[in-house]
């Protein structure tokens, strides 16, 4: 892997983010679906478009966005342009303008993080939006954005925590309750990012660790399959499909919960994730959304951002176990994700964006490609953590 050519695609990958999808009005203008009940949008990430429709929408642009924040500020430390930090902030202040602040609120640091429905909140949306607050605090010093962060983390434990390790799925946020999804299952042992751990780290209160070791140990106690948990949704038991990035956002935190404790059983956890994701991957690099029990695959509806995400894991376990298992694995993914760059285009919102999946063919001949920037997203991630390692 060349480095020149991989700052070069980080760097296109970047400038579809903030100069094409990010909004840049309070209220989004063009051909865009506005789905989600958010009254400002500046610096949120269009997550959606259409190659076929030339049409842009949302899903879950909180949740998003944070990872976009994320993705800038770790392209930062490569790249050293301030233009990422700015692209960050923006997307930063999305999220903040969409907590409760008023300390007199009942909700007092919710992040509305709308997902499914329009009006309501996703739990996991939650935690997966502050990983960006976190790091964009550690790498500009504006304690706001770590604050906001925990206040969000307190809010969820507080709230939204069974005990045992699960977590509610979703809140009503105008009537200040709790929705139980209808799920086969009562709750989620959500560990995503690591949220919880890195909370104790940073303020010290003993609930954020307690309550992610009991997570940790409900995930080793409902694991299925090896490194995965098919049991929970966005899984389905009885068809037996795998969501592509379950192993990561459940398996990778294990590797945490290690360095915390000493205990192997954690990493040895995150280790067989790893392997999953191994198995999972393709010939050509890829990993394909609808993969099942036994590793089979649907024909269409690919997901990139699922391989960027084992090679982040990979990665992470490298550097801990101190041993090149995954190498292979992980420059065959790296290949397949440049190889899904949009470079040379007829349609000026694609210019950089890395292809998230192929559909099924409709009947026409129009263009199959569905952009998400979750694609584009775990690609900046992957590659920037790959440049810091190599040049290490």
């Amino acid at each position: 892997m060349k480095k020149n050519h991989l700052e070069e695609s980080l760097a296109l990958a970047c400038e579809w983010m903030v100069k094409i999808a990010q909004v840049k009005d309070e209220v989004p203008t063009g051909n865009i679906q506005i789905h989600h009940k958010h009254t400002y949008w500046k610096g949120a990430i269009k997550g959606e478009y259409s190659v076929k429709d030339r049409k842009w929408s949302f899903f879950c642009p909180i949740w998003h966005t944070g990872q976009a924040v994320k993705s800038l500020v770790m392209a930062h430390k490569i790249l050293k342009e301030d233009w990422l930090l700015e692209g960050a902030k923006a997307g930063a202040d999305f999220i903040v303008h969409n907590q409760i602040r008023d300390k007199s609120a009942q909700d007092c640091g919710l992040v509305l993080a709308y997902e499914d429905a329009p009006d309501k909140i996703n739990t996991s949306a939650i935690l997966e939006c502050l990983d960006g607050l976190i790091l964009l605090s550690e790498a500009t010093g504006e304690e706001s954005y770590w604050q906001a962060a925990l206040d969000a983390a307190r809010w969820t434990l507080n709230r939204m925590y069974l005990g045992d390790g699960l977590f509610y799925d979703g809140y009503d946020p105008t009537a200040c309750k709790i929705i139980e999804r209808p799920y086969r299952v009562k709750g989620r042992p959500l560990l995503d990012d690591g949220i919880l751990w890195k909370a104790y780290q940073k303020s010290g209160e003993r609930q954020f660790f307690e309550a992610f070791l009991e997570v940790c140990e409900r995930l080793l106690r409902d694991e299925e399959p090896s490194g995965n948990w098919v049991n929970y949704p966005p899984c389905n038991p009885v068809s037996g499909t795998i969501h592509p990035r379950h192993a990561y956002w459940w398996g990778r935190p294990m590797i945490y919960a290690f360095q915390e404790i000493g205990d192997r059983k954690y990493l040895a956890c995150a280790l067989r994730s790893g392997e999953w994701y191994q198995k999972a991957q393709r010939r050509d690099g890829g990993l394909i959304r609808g993969t099942y029990r036994d590793f089979s695959t649907d024909s269409f509806g690919h997901a990139t951002s699922g391989i960027c995400c084992a090679v982040i894991l990979w990665q992470e376990l490298e550097k801990i176990l101190g041993k090149k298992l995954f190498q292979r694995s992980t420059e065959l993914a790296l290949k397949y994700c440049l190889s899904m760059q949009f470079r040379q285009v007829s349609d000026s919102n694609l210019q950089g964006c890395i292809l998230e999946k192929v559909l099924p063919p409709d009947g026409t001949d129009r263009s199959p490609y569905h952009i998400r920037d979750l694609g584009t997203i775990f690609f900046v991630q992957a590659v920037s953590i790959y440049l810091e390692e190599t040049s290490l």
